[in-house]
């Protein structure tokens, strides 16, 4: 399924880090500088030679734990028509912290290939609260709009705990099975911190034909211990100038990082 969307086996999808927009306590009061901003990471992403991109609002902290504003949804949506537009890469569109509804909306509106969910299923301790996936109503959201939209959904995901000790094994399984979702995404505690090696194998063992993807921490130094157990990669603050997530994306770092897959890829079977 990936190498159909990506056209290549182990993906690296590069995030797009939209800065707060109009309405969010951060906006700085000029919309023209985020769609700048957003234009100019993606176009640093796609000559470094990513395989793809993910859109998110992450400069809207703090998030809405669940639907966010109509002019949230409109703004993320010119933002991701233009990114379409204008870069000839699948597109993944996050909306910050689980609207997952919203994503499949603003995705399938704007023919982007991909959406990524935080909390699908089961319920999770976040900073925004307790959180309740809504599998049952996206999914069938997808039924009603007829839509290809794949869904990446997150199991542990970062920056958040779950209210008892559960098995990765089990949450990987009833996310796909019970969830049906179409790509799990393994993180570390937080944005940019590695994610273990062992859990990837461990939630691999369980997943079946379903890809595994490392969706924080994955950097030059690590890709290519990453890379031969997961079936692709998420890469936000290491392309960063600087390794800083609020950064520019720096090209240069993304050359660096994606000449190392190309090594790895080589040795791949």
């Amino acid at each position: 399924m990936l190498e159909q969307i990506f056209g290549v086996k182990k993906p690296i999808i590069g995030m797009l880090h939209a800065p707060a927009l109009p309405g969010a306590p951060g906006f700085e009061g000029d919309w023209e500088r985020v769609r700048a901003r957003v234009l100019a990471d993606a176009e640093a992403l796609a000559e470094g030679g990513v395989d793809g991109f993910l859109l998110e609002n992450f400069g809207d902290a703090p998030y809405y734990p669940r639907r966010v504003p109509p002019h949230t949804v409109a703004f993320l949506t010119v933002l991701g028509h233009e990114v379409k537009r204008t870069f000839a890469k699948p597109l993944g569109v996050n909306v910050l912290r689980n609207d997952a509804r919203s994503a499949l909306a603003i995705a399938t509106a704007i023919g982007a290939e991909f959406i990524r969910v935080n909390v699908h299923v089961g319920v999770r301790v976040t900073d925004q609260g307790v959180i309740e996936g809504e599998a049952h109503r996206l999914l069938r959201d997808r039924v009603m709009l007829g839509s290809a939209v794949k869904i990446f959904a997150d199991v542990a995901v970062k920056h958040s705990a779950p209210l008892a000790p559960r098995d990765l094994a089990q949450e990987v399984l009833e996310t796909i099975e019970r969830g049906r979702a179409d790509a799990i995404i393994l993180s570390g505690a937080a944005t940019g911190r590695e994610t273990s090696p062992e859990r990837v194998r461990e939630a691999k063992a369980v997943a079946g034909a379903t890809p595994v993807l490392v969706g924080s921490g994955v950097t030059r130094e690590n890709v290519a211990n990453i890379l031969p157990v997961a079936d692709g990669v998420i890469v936000g603050t290491f392309f960063k100038r600087d390794g800083v997530v609020q950064h520019p994306v720096d090209a240069e770092r993304v050359k660096a990082f994606m000449r190392v897959v190309a090594r790895v890829r080589e040795r791949l079977p």
